[in-house]
Order: C-alpha cells, then structure tokens, then sequence
C-alpha cells in the first residue's frame, strides 16, 4: 500500500479551566523534518512529542501546532502585554487600520509565548490528555495519508501501464525496423563491387553498425524496470526513494531506445513514455 506524505489532522480536548487544539499538517520532503510549536509551559515535553511525530509519520516537512485556549476556570495563565504590543507594532505595516481591532487581537493571542503560566511543569492529568489529543490527531492524518496515497497509486499504475504500452508498440515497430535495416544493407551490398572492398573490414562494420542499432537489451531491461517497480509499488513500508531509483533506469533505458532506435514512430513512442515517465517522477515526490 502506498502512503503520502502530504496530510492533515487536527484534535481537540478539554481539561478544567482550558481547551487544547492540536492540528498536524505535513508535506513531502527527502528527510524528517520536524517542528512543534507549543506554549512554553510544554516545552519540557517537546522531545517525547516529537518521538510520537516520528513514531507514525517517518518522514516529511511536519508541523504540529498546539494551541491553548483558557475557558475562564483557571487563573495559571497570564498574558505577557509586552509581547502583545511589540507583535502588534510588527503587524501594523501589514494592516490596514493602526487600531487593534478583535480579529487581530485574536491572532495576536495565538502566538508563540503570549500566554505565560506560573508552572513550568505539565500535570500528569493535562499530560495525559494532550497525548490522547496528539495520538488522535495522528490518526486522522495517518488516515489521510492513506486516501491520498490509493490516489498516487492508482494514478501511478495509469502511467506505468502507459510505458509498458509503449514498450509492446517499440517492440512491433523494431521488428519492421530491422528488416527495413537488413533490406537497406542488402540493396548497398549489391551495389558495391567486390573487388572494391576488404570483405572482412566490411564484415566487421556491418556488425558494428547493427550492434549500435540494437536495442533488443534495452527492452528487456525496461521491461524488467517496470515488473520491479509494479512489486515494489505493492510491498509494505516506506517506498518512495526505491521507486526514484528504479524511475531513473528506466528513464535511461527510454531515452537510449530513442537515441539507438533512428525511427520516426519509435522516437514518438518514447516521446509519450519520457512524458508519463516524468509524471511518475513528480507523484513518487509525494510518496513515503
């Protein structure tokens, strides 16, 4: 089964005196690259946070908010008015009215470190129930990965079939290729006199000559590329970077049938498989 990197989930819980928000975004990237945005007082736990990212999404650019809003019961929260000002003279270019209207405020409110708490430790009940809020959030884009991948892999098996297509065409068009080849030869032999030439040195350019022209090796070793990339496409685990590999021989067995071939309606044929090769390319980005 295929999964993307690209995904979204969000998680919502409530404890006396605050409701936290928790949403997961993630996008494709070669390497973990995590960030987690918290208010201070969580930051002692930021590391056993970011092993519960890494423990479900493996790899991709990730972003985890986590955002608190006081309900009035709790009186742990203060509001650091000196950030809030120097925020809003930052902001001020950007709007339109130097008032602080509720919509900016309401930002404001949501940036880092604005709300400060007099403990620097999380109590095992708030603890506990932001882990369950990060754990279903994780869920939720895990799950979501798992939609968007079916889509890369059935748009993957679209394009892998439009190759293999235009491999069996290469395959029908080679065989009139050849024997337009051996009747071109034929009809020049004919017309050299053979007190004119060195058989044997004509001998071994003719076999050079068809040698450079073979590319009976390349279709099967793109042949064998796609079978490889179609078992691998179906195997569990992380996949991504194997199906890059494989993407990039078959490019090169693809464009060297076009540049061997020196046929009009093979060189077409690899122009269309070059171009769902490149689609292929772009979707494994996306995937896991």
């Amino acid at each position: 089964m295929v999964h993307s990197m690209t995904g979204f989930g969000k998680a919502r819980v409530s404890i006396p005196g605050k409701n936290i928000s928790i949403e997961i975004k993630s996008l494709n990237s070669k390497q973990q690259d995590f960030s987690v945005r918290m208010p201070g007082n969580f930051k002692s736990k930021e590391m056993e946070i970011r092993k519960m990212l890494q423990s479900s999404l493996f790899r991709g650019k990730v972003e985890c908010n986590i955002n608190v809003e006081l309900t009035g019961e709790s009186s742990n929260y203060t509001v650091n008015t000196e950030l809030v000002k120097s925020y809003f003279e930052q902001m001020k270019p950007l709007l339109s009215s130097s008032e602080m209207t509720p919509e900016v405020l309401s930002t404001i409110m949501r940036m880092p470190d604005v709300m400060n708490s007099d403990k620097d430790e999380v109590e095992p009940q708030e603890w506990d129930s932001l882990k369950k809020g990060i754990s279903e959030a994780l869920n939720n884009i895990v799950d979501f990965r798992n939609t968007e991948g079916k889509s890369l892999e059935n748009d993957l098996i679209k394009r892998m079939m439009s190759i293999e297509k235009g491999l069996e065409t290469v395959k029908e068009c080679d065989v009139v290729r050849v024997e337009k080849m051996k009747e071109r030869l034929n009809s020049a032999i004919s017309e050299i006199k053979e007190d004119l030439i060195d058989k044997n040195r004509f001998e071994q350019e003719v076999i050079y000559y068809l040698e450079k022209l073979d590319i009976n090796e390349e279709k099967v070793r793109l042949a064998q590329h796609c079978k490889y990339f179609r078992e691998t496409l179906s195997n569990a685990g992380e996949k991504g970077k194997k199906l890059g590999f494989i993407a990039q021989e078959m490019g090169r067995e693809i464009n060297t049938i076009g540049s061997k071939a020196n046929d009009a309606e093979i060189q077409k044929t690899v122009v269309l498989m070059k171009d769902s090769l490149e689609k292929i390319k772009e979707q494994i980005l996306n995937i896991l």
